[in-house]
């Protein structure tokens, strides 16, 4: 797979019609993991999409490698809270639609899929429909058939948002295995400050509609195990807060809480 493509958003102008949705200048690293952090409805998604080509700005321009969003030969892969798969299509052939897709040879796709449902940790599991699989499951499909796409830069859209809390942490975990082994560029949406934290090596702090970057916070040495336990991790977390203008005392325990 390809290294990660660097992106460039630059005095980009999203707009609903005549409402204002996102004005943003931004820089993305090849490589790099940027979460986009701010409340719900602020427009994270929107600047997403723009990059997926799904919404045309209204002015200024979406970049990956120097062309426009549209012109580029990197792939850029959306992937939803949602996990969007075909309930009719196993777990392979959701996997194996995306190679078809891609022009892979028929002869070729389902030894494919089967490595990469196994490098998400889904291995046994290709022939179960979705509706057998549980929601974390479903979303290491969708990860997988994300990868089989080869992107460049992968753009998720609080794709754990709707898991239960352990489930939740064992995706992280997965994304950061997947990052470390791929090197694909990854813009990320949440709206958790402790994901953000734990994920991203640049953490975007976005106002509420027209979605404006407010700060940029760096995050040395990004990923480190138990992190969150850390009193950095809760100064930074309390900085963060602040500038939300939702402040309040970050006390971690060893739970995690």
């Amino acid at each position: 797979m390809s290294a990660g493509a660097r992106v460039r958003l630059e005095e980009l102008k999203l707009a609903f019609g005549d409402m204002p949705a996102a004005e943003v200048d931004l820089d993305v690293r090849p490589g790099e993991i940027v979460i986009l952090l701010g409340p719900s409805g602020c427009g994270k998604s929107t600047i997403l999409r723009a990059l997926a080509g799904l919404l045309q700005p209204t002015a200024g321009s979406a970049e990956v490698d120097g062309k426009p969003v549209g012109e580029t030969d990197a792939v850029c892969a959306m992937v939803f809270q949602e996990d969007a798969l075909l309930p009719w299509r196993t777990a392979a052939r959701n996997v194996e639609y995306a190679l078809k897709l891609r022009g892979v040879p028929r002869a070729q796709r389902r030894g494919q899929a089967e490595e990469l449902l196994a490098q998400v940790g889904l291995e046994g599991f290709s022939g179960h429909l979705p509706g057998q699989l549980s929601g974390g499951m479903r979303q290491r499909v969708q990860l997988a058939r994300t990868l089989a796409t080869r992107p460049q830069v992968m753009l998720m859209d609080e794709p754990f948002g709707a898991l239960d809390a352990q489930t939740r942490s064992e995706m992280q975990q997965l994304l950061v295995s997947v990052w470390q082994q791929y090197g694909t560029t990854i813009l990320f949406v949440t709206h958790d400050v402790d994901e953000a934290l734990l994920l991203g090596d640049r953490i975007v702090l976005l106002t509420p509609r027209p979605a404006t970057v407010s700060k940029i916070v760096d995050i040395p040495n990004p990923r480190r195990p138990g992190a969150q336990f850390e009193p950095e991790f809760a100064r930074r977390r309390y900085e963060i807060l602040a500038s939300m203008g939702d402040a309040q005392p970050a006390v971690l325990s060893p739970e995690g809480a």
